[in-house]
Order: C-alpha cells, then sequence, then structure tokens
C-alpha cells in the first residue's frame, strides 16, 4: 500500500510559521493585556505583521535556492498569505473602524477570493497565472497600510524635532491607495485569465475539428469508420 509523503524542511517550517502568527496577531490586537498608553501592543502588533510579511519572500527564496519547491509549499504558501492579510483586516475593522471600516475589509478579502478562484479555474485548465507587478505592489502597499492603521489607532501625529509625520493621515491615504491597487490588480488578473481561457478554449476547438474532418481526407465520411477491424472468416 502506496503511503502519502509529505516532506516539511526550512521553507516550510518558515511558512507554517507565518501561519501560527496568524492567530497571536489576532490574540495581540484584541487582548487588553497588552494596552498601555506607551502604545506597546500597536508596537508589538506592528512588528509581528512585519516579521510575518517579510517571511513570505524567505521561504520562497530559499525554497527556490536550495531547489526545496514542494508540494505541501505550494499549498501552504497562498493560504498563510490570504490567512495573514485577511485577518490583519478583519482585525482593524474591530481595533481601527476609523481608519479601515467594514467595506474595506470586505474589497480587500473578496480580491483575495477572487483572484485563488481564477487560479484554481485556470490549473483545472492546464495553465497559470503568474504573480505580475501590480499584484507585488498591492502586497508591499497591503503591509504599509496595516502597520499604518494599527500605529494610527494609538498616534496622530510623530515628532521629530521640528519634523512632523501625520500617522492618522499616512494611514488614510494608504487604505485609498491600496484599495486602488487592489482593484486594478484584480482586473489585471482576470484579463491576463479571460486571455488564456480563449486561447485554450480555441485550441480545442480546432484540435476538434481536426479529428472530425480527419476521416473525410482520405475520402471516408465522418462516422462511417466501423469502431473495429472486421475480422477474418
Amino acid at each position: 500500500m502506496a503511503r502519502l509523503r509529505i516532506s516539511v524542511n526550512l521553507p516550510n517550517y518558515i511558512t507554517m510559521t507565518r501561519i501560527f502568527a496568524v492567530p497571536v496577531l489576532i490574540w495581540v490586537l484584541s487582548s487588553h493585556l497588552f494596552h498601555g498608553a506607551d502604545g506597546r501592543r500597536e508596537i508589538l502588533a506592528s512588528a509581528l505583521f512585519i516579521v510575518a510579511s517579510i517571511s513570505d519572500g524567505i521561504d520562497g527564496y530559499l525554497a527556490r535556492r536550495r531547489g526545496q519547491i514542494t508540494t505541501l509549499g505550494t499549498l501552504l504558501d497562498p493560504l498563510a498569505d490570504k490567512l495573514l492579510v485577511t485577518a490583519a483586516f478583519i482585525s482593524l475593522v474591530q481595533f481601527n473602524p476609523a481608519v479601515v471600516p467594514a467595506w474595506i475589509a470586505v474589497i480587500v478579502i473578496g480580491r483575495e477570493f477572487l483572484v485563488s478562484g481564477l487560479r484554481s479555474i485556470a490549473a483545472t485548465e492546464g495553465f497559470t497565472i503568474a504573480a505580475s507587478d501590480l499584484g507585488k505592489l498591492k502586497m508591499v502597499v497591503q503591509i504599509v497600510t496595516v502597520v499604518a492603521a494599527i500605529l494610527a489607532h494609538r498616534w496622530d501625529y510623530w515628532y521629530f524635532g521640528r519634523f512632523v509625520l501625520g500617522v492618522k493621515l499616512i494611514a488614510h491615504m494608504a487604505v485609498w491607495f491600496m484599495v486602488a491597487v487592489s482593484m486594478i490588480s484584480a482586473i489585471d488578473y482576470f484579463v491576463a485569465f479571460w486571455s488564456k481561457i480563449e486561447k485554450s478554449s480555441t485550441r480545442r476547438r480546432k484540435r476538434r475539428s481536426f479529428i472530425l474532418r480527419r476521416p473525410q481526407k482520405f475520402g471516408v465520411p465522418p462516422g462511417a469508420l466501423p469502431d473495429r477491424p472486421p475480422q477474418d472468416k
């Protein structure tokens, strides 16, 4: 009896660590244990999210560099990304609704489900949709948005001598920019998906047409060929 072997290597361990960081992030943002006027909860949550996000690039780099791309890693890596982003924005709806209202979270999470669905359909059709530059930009903007929204819960401004950094203003601007990039990248993915689906359908129609026309090439009408060769009597 064949056994299913699951290879767990260093890149996969990093990916699973990112998954385990999701409930920790939710706990830090929702728990009163870290509540304080010094903003330690916001700093801890921001640092945790930044480290988890950076690990996304590290595990992929190590997997390619060490030749350790596995089926488990291919499954867990996008799952970890979706869980981290979804958990962060759902938590922010409660943690800082003034910056991240519920409809923002719906757009962000809906976009993630849309792209995942398109990639699943593409896989069943025998092709893949590569990550675009807009998709990579979207990920960077999401990281900035989440961190800014967390910090804006505690601070409106940061003062560095005569220089003043508007934390809340940056958070609001990042949210709107992220929504725009998310929508544009979703359209970009859909256009790429539709283009490949059309090409795949065209190839299938041509192949089917060739098979149907093949008997006529030899002067035999379609359907006239016997199912099996006649046996000698």
